[in-house]
């Protein structure tokens, strides 16, 4: 009865909202239930301006609706967008980026008698003066920290000179943090455009009835073309349900209410996949199921910047490492899918991959190191709390069934995502789950989260690590235009934290997507970035 009045209450709202993109439509043409592209996230989206395309939720919707200089393809290889072309001085620090003249923002009133005009270099100007506005507090506004000044050249050529070298700068221009946004638009709507989004992408703002649907409608000036010189994207619409329960979410996608899952959860995990990460053989006609690779380590964070005697002792962080199974863990809570962190903090796949042994299970040695813990400080009873949200409960309750029979006390507390993410940031949490998704194809990006200069809430040190030799290694890579010279630096730093555990690498991740079997042309790549471009949804 719960499960029928559940899905009747779905089913009533997701028609009232198409009955309501209907009858927005004006003279637009119509289109039915067939050529919308529909996918749930399980919190509500904060925020459609790109300067706040911070979590992953705020980037697809944003990824939709924007476009920067630069973007990635499948293969994480840097392609033009706005930009079709750009040059690179020979010292690392100037580029000079040409813009496409055809590219034109989403059709609004604001723009005057044509309801629209094209994007020009002033308009990037704009919208990186706004990303390090202070007054905005973008979480972004890292990504242009090395920049030393932008400007736009001509009304088609925009350049940006670095204080230093930076090798992975143009895939950081890829971010939605670097979006192109109009002044008029941002002037229109004030503090309210974040609901009321004026982009250049694919599909623009239709409806937003926050914590229920999120619509988007075509674009029908989209600037982009296929091989076949057809213009993108295929679909009509896209519509983003918010159901915060995950089985609820997998329910609705077997019922075919939604085309596409993202991710895989405890609660269904069984249900449609075996222990060796195949489908089910009862879907096999109905879903479709996609892996690979994932820049994406999910691992245990410890605030060091902390008088927690416990977990600031590194006796106790690394007996932590040692005292679970990690394959067992990937084998029996994950049915196979992610590779045991078993080698630092970047992830296998990346060019700078570390080969050095971490911490593989050993429970004579988590013991050992515990009882001399116990010697050295007199605490008798040594207990952590690990600090995590449901989705994640499995795995921190089998970590805390393996600690136990090493002698480590562990208490675990489950808050929700939106809770976890602001203790985390502000250092409430001595132990915390956590993960870390590349934003750029470069393991820099890894590396970042443990530079000194870092420190949250102004960069993304969580740990609040700080290591002389580590700040040294990592401020000469960034410098370091010699890809080689790079990587071997890379992991130099990765075997710093090896041995100075401020973290309990899990395991690193895989990206896996589930569709209906009528969908076609959804890719997938290792940022786990969505992209609706190319996707068709047959009849």
């Amino acid at each position: 009865m719960l499960k029928e009045s559940m899905d009747i209450k779905f089913n009533f709202r997701y028609l009232f909202i198409i009955y309501l993109i209907f009858s927005c439509q004006n003279q637009e043409s119509m289109f039915d239930d067939s050529q919308v592209f529909r996918y749930n996230e399980h919190s509500n989206i904060t925020s459609l301006d790109p300067v706040f395309a911070k979590d992953q939720r705020n980037i697809w919707a944003v990824n939709q609706l924007y476009n920067g200089l630069v973007q990635l393809d499948d293969s994480l290889h840097i392609k033009p967008s706005i930009a079709r072309s750009w040059d690179i001085s020979d010292d690392g620090k100037v580029y000079t980026f040409l813009l496409r003249k055809d590219v034109y923002f989403h059709k609004h009133s604001l723009f005057g008698i044509d309801s629209t005009r094209n994007v020009i270099a002033k308009d990037f100007e704009y919208s990186f003066q706004r990303l390090l506005d202070n007054t905005i507090a973008s979480p972004g506004r890292w990504v242009l920290q090395n920049v030393e000044s932008f400007s736009a050249i001509d009304q088609d050529v925009f350049q940006i000179k670095l204080k230093q070298a930076f090798p992975p700068f143009l895939g950081l221009l890829a971010m939605k943090y670097c979006s192109v946004v109009s002044k008029e638009a941002i002037n229109y709507f004030g503090d309210t455009y974040r609901q009321n989004p004026i982009g250049t992408g694919p599909f623009q703002f239709k409806l937003w009835v926050e914590n229920t649907k999120l619509v988007l409608r075509k674009n029908p000036n989209y600037f982009e073309k296929d091989e076949q010189g057809n213009t993108l994207p295929y679909l009509e619409a896209v519509a983003i349900s918010f159901l915060p329960d995950k089985q609820s979410e997998y329910l609705q996608f077997i019922q075919g209410n939604l085309d596409f899952i993202k991710s895989l959860d405890a609660s269904y995990k069984d249900d449609i996949i075996t222990t060796e990460g195949k489908l089910q053989e009862k879907y096999l006609h109905t879903i479709q199921m996609q892996t690979g690779a994932y820049l994406n380590t999910e691992y245990l964070g410890i605030y060091l910047e902390t008088d927690n005697t416990i977990t600031k002792n590194k006796l106790i962080r690394k007996a932590i490492n040692y005292g679970f199974d990690r394959k067992k863990m990937i084998r029996y809570l994950r049915n196979g899918i992610g590779t045991p962190a078993l080698n630092g903090f970047i992830p296998n796949g990346m060019p700078s991959f570390n080969y050095q042994k971490g911490y593989d299970f050993n429970p004579e040695n988590a013991t050992k190191l515990i009882n001399q813990f116990v010697k050295e400080t007199g605490i008798s009873n040594p207990m952590i709390t690990i600090t995590t949200n449901s989705n994640y409960l499995d795995i921190c309750e089998y970590i805390q069934r393996e600690l136990e029979k090493i002698g480590l006390d562990v208490n675990i507390d489950v808050i929700p995502p939106s809770t976890l993410r602001q203790g985390k940031a502000n250092g409430k949490f001595s132990i915390f789950r956590a993960s870390w998704i590349a934003d750029y194809p470069d393991a820099e990006n890894y590396l970042s989260l443990f530079y000194s200069k870092n420190f949250t809430p102004n960069g993304p040190n969580y740990t609040h690590f700080k290591n002389d030799l580590f700040d040294t290694l990592y401020e000469q890579s960034i410098s370091a235009l010699n890809s080689k010279i790079r990587y071997r630096l890379y992991q130099k730093m990765d075997s710093i934290l090896i041995a100075e555990v401020p973290i309990i690498p899990l395991y690193y991740d895989q990206v896996i997507r589930f569709s209906q079997n009528n969908i076609k042309g959804l890719g997938i790549n290792p940022i786990d970035l969505l992209d609706l471009r190319r996707v068709r949804k047959e009849k």
